[in-house]
């Protein structure tokens, strides 16, 4: 089952779910894939070995699992995009708003623009126990109103702009009260910045994540965010979080119970209230076994 905010009910969806109670289907080619994403009803999407997609970006519909068989399995050359198409004339969550996705198990190489991209107020997305190493862009972009996302268990091996949250400063209209996001248990391995980088969302809880060599910088708050960044493991991280980035201004940001081994002693400011949902926290220095 889906946990953080992925698990708490809202916008009309009670839980992540993804494709639970409609068919399973196997995919080994792009043609079958870009097909079955972008089907209607539930559906598990298997994706069986490494399926080189036509670049860029290829749609996923709502109610969907899609996951890797084995440890070698997803896509190379294209991504995945979850949301409808980008209009800014939308400010409040669409009835038809794509929701109830889950990736996981999955590899990602050499995308032409993201791996994954979640926009336009998409919800209820569990991306789970995947792999990405570099692209064109970025690892993982959570954008325009979308909310009630899990980013759990998953290693970012290398990638340079790895997760931004919140794409523009001038997004509020959107954005604000929204990009509810979890990030926990996640590897952070040698990525250079914005692990993630947030504006406007809140709350935003980064918890239990493991970071090495990281960078430029670990987390950003930025543009009245709030972030709690809790229980993570940093190793070698000059800048493990700070507030502001670049043109944007300062979110709030609340650090407690990390372990910082070689790394800075990282910038606070501000509240943020407690995210709704029961969660663990694993001691952070023990994260490295």
């Amino acid at each position: 089952m889906a946990d953080g905010w992925a698990s708490v009910d809202a916008w009309g969806q009670n839980g992540t779910t993804g494709g639970a109670g409609g068919p399973t289907v196997t995919v080994t080619s792009a043609a079958q894939f870009i097909a079955e994403a972008a089907s209607a009803g539930p559906k598990i999407i298997q994706v069986s070995g490494l399926i080189a997609l036509p670049g860029p970006m290829h749609e996923v519909t709502s109610d969907k699992t899609i996951v890797g068989l084995g440890a070698n399995s997803g896509f190379t050359g294209g991504g995945l995009n979850i949301g409808l198409p980008i209009d800014n004339a939308v400010t409040s969550p669409p009835a038809n708003a794509v929701h109830n996705v889950i990736l996981r198990n999955l590899n990602f190489r050499n995308w032409a623009d993201d791996a994954m991209n979640v926009q336009m107020f998409s919800h209820h997305i569990w991306i789970d126990h995947n792999t990405w190493t570099t692209g064109s862009d970025g690892g993982l972009d959570i954008k325009r109103g979308s909310s009630y996302v899990t980013v759990s268990y998953n290693h970012a091996d290398g990638t340079n702009k790895n997760m931004l949250l919140g794409h523009d400063d001038g997004n509020a209209a959107q954005d604000t009260g929204r990009l509810k996001v979890s990030y926990h248990h996640n590897f952070f391995d040698e990525t250079r910045q914005r692990n993630p980088r947030v504006r406007f969302g809140d709350q935003v809880h980064v918890y239990s994540n493991y970071y090495l060599n990281t960078g430029d910088y670990g987390v950003a708050a930025t543009e009245n965010s709030g972030v709690i960044v809790e229980g993570n493991y940093f190793e070698n991280v000059d800048d493990p979080y700070h507030l502001a980035e670049a043109d944007s201004g300062p979110g709030r940001l609340v650090a407690r119970n990390n372990c910082l081994i070689n790394s800075g002693a990282g910038e606070t400011g501000g509240s943020v209230t407690n995210p709704p949902y029961a969660y663990t926290i694993t001691t952070a220095c023990d994260i490295k076994v």
